[in-house]
């Protein structure tokens, strides 16, 4: 697979974006990087609709991640725990916005969430 890498100059620094060098498992994966912080979106679908399906199986998964600042909780939460509201209300605005954009009959079930996560799960 072939690294891709689109860069767009906007007023507040160049954006760039690229795909093929990380998450090679996901059906599809982007790397999104403005200046100092960068961010890593991936999709996965489902090869086949679960029998009596009639609805759209999104899930949005956001995650903050402290030690990737050098910032490590401490107190009785010694890594990051549950998601904070901050982390919730994102996914749900995410969420929102990009269901409608989706075929009406699409039911397979899509996932976003990075391919470390997903591994662990299955």
């Amino acid at each position: 697979m072939s690294i891709h890498t689109i860069t767009a100059a906007l007023p507040n620094g160049d954006i760039t974006f690229e795909t093929g060098k990380l998450a090679k498992l996901a059906d599809g994966a982007v790397t999104v990087r403005q200046g100092d912080t960068i961010v890593i979106v991936t999709a996965v679908s489902a090869t086949k609709v679960k029998e009596g399906q009639d609805f759209f199986p999104l899930s949005v998964e956001y995650k903050e991640k402290a030690a990737a600042a050098g910032k490590f909780p401490g107190g009785y939460f010694k890594r990051e725990g549950r998601p904070t509201e901050k982390e919730i209300l994102t996914c749900r605005m995410t969420d929102r916005p990009l269901r409608p954009l989706f075929p009406k009959l699409l039911l397979r079930h899509p996932d976003r969430r990075p391919p470390a996560e997903r591994r662990r799960r299955e």
